[in-house]
Formats: C-alpha cells, structure tokens, sequence
C-alpha cells in the first residue's frame, strides 16, 4: 500500500459526521502539523498555510461524511435516528453503522424485515428512514442506556477501505469529501520543499453537509484571494443513469463543476484550469449539478468575493456507505492542482476579477 493509499485508508475509515469530526480531525493535524503553520476556526475546521504575503490560495476539502444522531431509545432497545446530511431511503435497510458514545464505539444494524414475513403488497413500498431503527442487539431501553448511548450521539456509516481487483478503483466510505481533504494533504506536501508564487492555505473545513458551515468561518480566518474547492463529482457510468443526469465517468480524469445551485465559477479560474490541463494533457471532465452545493458556495461570497472553481474526483454511490473511486483520477486531480498552483501568482489572480 503505498502512502496515498494509506492516506485515503486513515481518512475514510475514521468515523467524523458533521458536528462530530473530533476522531478524523486528529488525523487531518497529524498529517499538517510537520508541513505549515497551524490555524483553526472556532468550530473545528483546520487551516494549514505555507508562505506569507498575497495572494493568498485556498484550497479546500471538507472533513465531515453524511450520518445520523440518536434522536430516540425505544423501550425495547432500539434507536431511532436523525440523519445528518442527505440520504436516499433506499440505500440504508440493512447496513451496518457506528453508534459513538461516552464508554465506547458500539456496532449496530439499520434493522429490515426478511422477505418471509413481508407481505406481497408491502414489498413494493420504499421504507422511509423515519420508520426506521438501528439494532444493537439490546432487548431494552435500560440496557443500550448502560452501554453508554445517549440521546445526540453521532451514529456513522462502517465500511472498511479496500483496493479492488483492477489495483486502481478504491472502495470506502466518506470519499465525500475524505478524497478532496486527502488532495489537500499531498498538495501541501508537494509545495512544502517547492517553490510557489503565493501564499497557499489548506483548509479541511467541518460540516459541510449541513449547511457549509465551515467554509464561512474558515474563509473568514483566511481571507483569501482566489478558491479551489476540492469535491467529488457524480458519476453516471452506471446502467439505467441518463447521459443529461451525469456525463461523469471513472478512471476519465477529474472534473471541473460549470454550476451547481449555490455557485457559478470564476470564469477566468475556469478558463486557466482548462487550458492548463490542454496543456498538460491532463484528462478533464465537465458537470453541473442543478441541486446542491459546495463549500465554494460560501468561501465565494466572503466578503467582496473571491474568485473560485469547484475540481472533483469522479465517484460512484456517494451518500451511501460505500463508494468507488479511480486512482488516476485523483493523481489527475493532484497535477492539475500543482500547475494552477505555480500560476496563480499576484498578475494572474488580479486578473481574475471581472472587467
């Protein structure tokens, strides 16, 4: 396993769901502390920069992964949940989950009947989340309390990391957005022994998923002059997906997002992604994504503005408890960074205001 497989390993199988991302925010500082200097936010984003004066560059990947809280124990022993980020009911019958709590992490189940006892007519019906419970194999309200639940402790999807059979397609939890924090990491990695024309900040920002909340406040510790946000990017190589919903495909290079519903990039930005990967022969993909947002919907509006793009690394079966990526689409993804990188020096992004 070589280091960037052992990177994305720690970071998607650490458990951190927003408002929760205690355990992999460790991680994240292990990995920055030895590159930069240090800044956080007062909600738990981290900020790592290299060098001083302007511009200034942020580069950001959000650190939280969707899950749920404990919003309720029944008498019986069962927990009801709060999803925390968006889920499609029909992914989560039947998974395994993380519940976290004061004495210890405990293993449990999204409970679902066996077909012997469904009716007919009922097997037809999608299960919507709010009847569902999660079992921990408890068979009272006495006895989860005693192994230490409570009400508002975080519950997190469990898959493990594993390389599969083409050696290149990685399958874990939480690549959204774990892969763009990873990208982040081997970005400053790259530029803490090599020149670079700016002063570049790395930002892991924390609950994203509900609502970019750590894109504000750390953009407000940065103040930066340009943004590159690092995401996922939904693929639509699978069958029965329509070519209008994604042109997205694995292992056919990085993504560049033309809008989603909180953000039109920086055209000059998109423009120089363009032709800097034309130029490297980097393999580009382009989307859109009508609903939904990212962290730049946020760190693009602080204060007067900051010119800003959305990069993505292809994945398959986001929002659920596992998802599939392409490892020539991140190391794409991380040249593509370096080059724009050595470009945006002071001329350059002053030129990326609109006349």
């Amino acid at each position: 396993m070589d280091t960037t497989q052992q990177l994305l390993k720690e970071l998607t199988e650490a458990l951190g769901v927003s408002g929760y991302e205690k355990g992999v925010r460790a991680i994240v500082r292990r990995h920055l502390e030895p590159l930069g200097e240090i800044e956080r936010d007062r909600i738990g984003s981290l900020i790592c920069h290299l060098g001083e004066g302007r511009p200034r560059v942020m580069v950001a990947g959000h650190m939280d992964e969707v899950g749920f809280m404990v919003k309720h124990i029944t008498d019986e022993g069962f927990l009801r949940f709060q999803p925390l980020g968006g889920w499609w009911d029909q992914v989560l019958l039947g998974q395994q989950v993380i519940v976290q709590t004061r004495k210890g992490d405990l293993r449990g189940v999204i409970g679902a009947k066996p077909p012997h006892i469904v009716p007919p007519d009922e097997r037809k019906k999608l299960v919507e989340k709010e009847k569902m419970y999660i079992d921990l194999g408890a068979t009272s309200k006495a006895e989860v309390e005693e192994a230490g639940v409570r009400i508002g402790d975080p519950i997190v999807p469990a898959c493990d990391f594993h390389v599969l059979a083409n050696g290149k397609s990685y399958l874990g939890k939480a690549f959204d957005d774990r892969v763009g924090v990873a990208l982040m990491i081997d970005l400053l990695r790259h530029f803490a022994d090599a020149p670079h024309p700016n002063a570049l900040y790395g930002a892991a920002t924390v609950m994203e998923e509900v609502g970019t909340r750590g894109a504000k406040t750390s953009a407000e510790v940065i103040d930066p002059d340009v943004a590159i946000i690092l995401e996922v990017d939904i693929c639509g190589d699978m069958p029965d997906t329509k070519p209008e919903e994604s042109r997205v495909k694995l292992g056919a290079g990085p993504s560049l997002l033309m809008m989603d519903a909180s953000m039109i990039p920086n055209l000059a930005l998109r423009d120089l992604l363009i032709e800097t990967a034309e130029e490297l022969g980097i393999p580009l993909q382009f989307s859109s994504m009508p609903r939904g947002g990212t962290d730049g919907s946020r760190i693009h509006l602080h204060r007067a503005g900051v010119p800003s793009v959305v990069i993505g690394v292809p994945s398959r079966y986001i929002h659920s408890h596992a998802s599939i990526i392409h490892r020539d689409d991140y190391d794409n993804a991380l040249r593509l960074l370096i080059a724009v990188i050595e470009r945006l020096d002071a001329d350059t992004v002053a030129g990326l205001t609109p006349e």
